[in-house]
């Protein structure tokens, strides 16, 4: 399940009672551990992180949480990491939820699947696997991963998942060490494989609170360009945009924290048992060996999602939403306050909007609209992506890659959940 945007769904979905919400999707992380140590990666943990392995779900209690979800109405389900594989018996708990009906998609990396892992799933096919893909050159992709032989690993879990003709779809982080490499890892997934390929520059910080992985987060102009390279997609964004300015601003009919699609039709449970909001969103979570899904579901997370705004803020009156990522767990993440807006997402989205060619109405005390302090900053931009002296074609790659992790400046920050994980 890919992360929901802050304005996605409309407000008479927040007019629902609470005996009709029904949880269609849950995101289940098996694990924490991954055999990567990828820069920007907001909750790798080795794969020999013997705590970690100790605190996870027993291969028993996902049985039980499946047999549960059955009982709830639940249909989708999403398993990610860490690395799902990391887990030895990850198989076993992928075909219990399997036997039980479940439409479901995996996350991973690929590096672990072996011509075993592949036939099995080649006989118990699941709806979707996503693999990521962190460069199309040996040196880019582990300058990212930092492990010599990764790799090689992923494009063979790559090649096996293809030769079984599982439904295979490729995806990137796009990062300052291998923006250069996107626009050639698209036109392999497309070109030479026939599969669907998706390029994300949204890098968040980890959810231990460090800061790191904002170190490799491409520009505004970076990401937005990367956007605008792809046509099909500088034409949503145009759909978007009509779409936001023909309608009143969505969260003026909204008076809580949130507004996506958490604990109204989905939820999260990450890799020691607990629920929360999202994936991302660790700062409030719920046991759930201690009370069950079904209790939480419909009263801790029923509570915390009608928890009410306790201020108003430039996000309120926004008309170009769906150009923008923010969402009370980016506020959670970047600034330890889920109704603080994110600057540099609020920066993205005006110079999204304006690449496109749409005016933004003033909405509040923002800084990038008419009148802001960065306006034209914005409009040069703008006028950069649109003459293509920016040109994502033409970008090389780092000269030095920086020892990024060991550098105090980019470790400290304000998620706000440090001491509960």
């Amino acid at each position: 399940m890919e992360q929901l945007s802050y304005g996605a769904f409309s407000a008479d979905l927040h007019q629902r009672q609470a005996g009709e919400r029904v949880p269609l999707q849950v995101s289940i992380e098996v694990t924490r551990r991954c055999p990567l140590e990828c820069l920007h990666c907001y909750n790798n943990l080795p794969m020999g992180d013997m705590e970690a392995k100790q605190r996870e779900l027993s291969k028993e209690e996902h049985f039980r949480m499946l047999d549960e979800l059955v009982e709830m109405g639940c249909f989708w389900l999403l398993y990610t990491g860490g690395e799902i594989f990391a887990r030895k018996d990850f198989l076993e708990i992928y075909t219990y939820a399997k036997k039980k009906g479940f439409l479901i998609t995996l996350f991973t990396n690929g590096t672990i699947i072996n011509e075993q892992i592949a036939d099995y799933l080649a006989e118990w096919p699941p709806f979707a696997i996503e693999i990521t893909l962190y460069g199309r050159t040996r040196e880019t992709y582990e300058a990212l991963t930092a492990v010599p032989g990764s790799y090689d690993r992923c494009l063979r879990g790559i090649r096996l998942l293809k030769e079984r003709g599982l439904p295979l779809k490729l995806k990137t982080v796009a990062t300052s060490i291998n923006k250069h490499e996107v626009v050639a890892m698209r036109q392999f997934a497309e070109e030479e494989l026939g599969v669907e390929f998706n390029a994300d520059g949204l890098v968040n910080p980890r959810i231990d609170c460090s800061q790191s992985p904002l170190a490799v987060r491409l520009t505004p102009e970076e990401v937005v360009a990367l956007d605008m390279s792809a046509p099909k997609d500088m034409s949503e964004y145009r759909r978007l945009a009509k779409r936001d300015l023909e309608n009143s601003p969505n969260l003026s009919t909204i008076d809580t924290v949130y507004s996506c699609g958490g604990g109204m039709g989905s939820f999260a449970i990450n890799a020691y048992g607990e629920m929360s909001i999202c994936t991302i969103s660790q700062q409030e979570t719920f046991s759930v060996r201690h009370a069950g899904l079904t209790n939480l579901w419909e009263g801790s997370l029923q509570q915390l999602r009608a928890r009410k705004r306790t201020r108003v803020t430039k996000c309120i009156q926004c008309r170009i939403q769906s150009m923008c990522g923010m969402c009370p767990a980016n506020g959670e993440l970047e600034n330890g306050d889920r109704e603080s807006p994110v600057e540099f997402l609020c920066h993205v989205a005006h110079l999204r909007a304006v690449t496109v060619g749409v005016d933004v109405p003033m909405h509040g005390d923002c800084d990038f609209c008419v009148g802001g302090s960065r306006h034209e900053e914005v409009q040069k931009s703008a006028r950069r992506i649109r003459s293509k002296e920016v040109d994502v074609e033409s970008w090389v790659g780092p000269q030095q890659i920086l020892p990024i992790l060991n550098n105090p400046s980019v470790v400290t920050g304000g998620c706000g959940s440090c001491g509960s994980h």
